[in-house]
């Protein structure tokens, strides 16, 4: 049996992975983290309403990441960067496996993310589809074949709620396209415009943010060339899709060296 804590337990993502694991015959939940001063501290830890299965038992949500741990075999974690940071330090000081979809985070976080895969296995993705990670492999081949006779656009909607822009997705689609035209990610990028900007280069990137209503997540890439364009269109329905995939991710790394690792490690990609 596959032991899971959740971090970020009373969030949409982590009633969604519940969800999920009620459904598992491999999997139990056996911890749910939150951040200090969340109002759902000591409360039990509860999947969406119509899950397919019970847990075995109550599950309190804490703020302590070391009682969460206690007895997991691999941490799945969907928060902030803040709480992302302290959980896989835990999950790395009691030898815990730990998946993570938390986006935002800054050179620093990732480094300590790093610091932490030397000790433990950790997958880190910032979107945990299997459509998308699709995309990103095609994103890239599509840009090295297309070269600089295309312009190309990414643009990325979400929910109003959603706290950072561009999203994980975009920023990850840009770095994958920027690397296939063997250009600087560094100083490419043009994150939105306004006024009178001139003619479009040929070097940049365009990546632009739309926040809008309850839209889950779309991500389209768009390279423009005179007389045509191709369009690579990603549209997620429901969150239950990257929740899959979470689990997906948690079932795969149980086993595997330390390191650090992505969807497309998980789903054979690389």
């Amino acid at each position: 049996m596959i032991n899971v804590a959740i971090n970020g337990a009373s969030g949409r993502m982590g009633r969604s992975i519940m969800t999920i694991l009620m459904g598992e015959n491999d999997m139990v939940l056996t911890g749910a983290l939150e951040m200090p001063g969340h109002p759902t501290l000591g409360s039990p830890a509860r999947a969406e309403p119509g899950s397919s299965g019970e847990a075995p038992e109550e599950i309190l949500i804490t703020d302590d990441p070391k009682k969460a741990l206690e007895g997991a075999s691999v941490l799945i974690d969907f928060s902030t960067p803040e709480g992302t940071i302290a959980a896989i330090q835990a999950a790395a000081d009691a030898g815990v496996a730990a998946v993570t979809g938390t986006t935002g985070l800054t050179d620093d976080d990732i480094s300590l993310v790093m610091e932490a895969s030397t000790s433990i296995p950790v997958v880190m993705a910032p979107n945990m589809s299997v459509g998308v990670n699709l995309l990103f492999k095609i994103a890239g081949e599509v840009a090295a074949v297309l070269g600089n006779d295309y312009d190309v656009e990414i643009i990325e909607a979400h929910h109003r709620q959603k706290v950072d822009a561009p999203s994980g997705t975009a920023k990850r689609l840009y770095e994958i396209i920027a690397r296939a035209l063997e250009r600087d990610a560094g100083e490419v990028g043009v994150y939105g415009r306004e006024g009178m900007v001139g003619k479009r280069t040929t070097d940049e990137i365009g990546v632009m943010a739309v926040r809008a209503g309850d839209i889950v997540g779309e991500h389209t890439v768009l390279f423009g060339g005179i007389g045509e364009r191709i369009e690579l269109v990603h549209k997620l329905h429901s969150r239950m899709t990257l929740a899959s995939g979470a689990v997906r991710a948690a079932r795969w790394i149980i086993g595997q060296q330390p390191g650090k690792y992505e969807m497309q490690d998980v789903l054979g990609l690389t």
